[in-house]
């Protein structure tokens, strides 16, 4: 994350706090907290995560590349952390196990345990459990698989040979395509809106 004052301002962790407080906001408001939501893009009966997801990322993504075109933000002022193939996939499956089974993600069960959710509270034990399992068998287990499959500091567009404007774009156009097929998807099993 790039800081929005200098570097070394204590402004950074001010802006930090009524950022995180915004976004928590938000993800409440889009129904994140509400594990039956969230759950329901597995099980196919709403799909309000996709489109709040993407919705999210192409606003975010477009900003940014906007930004970065009339020189108002720095790229390289972005902290990006290296990528491993391998921890990310094994990483990517244990954690949408734990999604489609307790209905949160790590971010959704902090946003909805505030609002006083019992099961949200489950799942956030259920993390810090899995924390110290992952710290205290770290050297048997996971060292080997942690540093495996090593790309560096990349981003996708990088990765596939597209400049940031052409993968900003293809996504863009993922996105759009992902909007049509929810709603094809909605239509042909006459599935509905529910209200949690």
């Amino acid at each position: 994350m790039a800081p929005i004052f200098e570097q070394s301002s204590e402004w950074n962790f001010l802006a930090a706090l009524f950022i995180g407080i915004a976004f928590g906001w938000v993800l409440e408001r889009a129904g994140f907290s509400t594990s039956r939501k969230l759950a329901g893009v597995f099980y196919g009966y709403d799909f309000v995560v996709i489109k709040v997801f993407f919705t999210a990322a192409i606003t975010a993504a477009l900003g940014l590349l906007f930004l970065n075109f009339f020189g108002i933000f720095d790229f390289e002022m972005v902290w990006m952390p290296t990528t491993y193939t391998w921890p990310t996939i094994v990483g990517g499956i244990i954690m949408g196990l734990g999604f489609v089974t307790g209905g949160f993600c790590p971010g959704t069960s902090v946003c909805a345990a505030a609002t006083g959710k019992l099961d949200a509270l489950a799942f956030m034990g259920g993390i810090i459990i899995g924390i110290f399992f992952y710290s205290f068998t770290y050297e048997p287990l996971w060292e080997t698989l942690r540093a495996s499959g090593k790309l560096g500091k990349v981003k996708i567009g990088e990765l596939i040979g597209l400049n940031e404007g052409v993968a900003v774009l293809a996504f863009i156009a993922f996105g759009l395509f992902a909007f049509w097929l929810v709603d094809k998807i909605k239509k042909v099993y006459n599935i509905k809106d529910v209200e949690y």
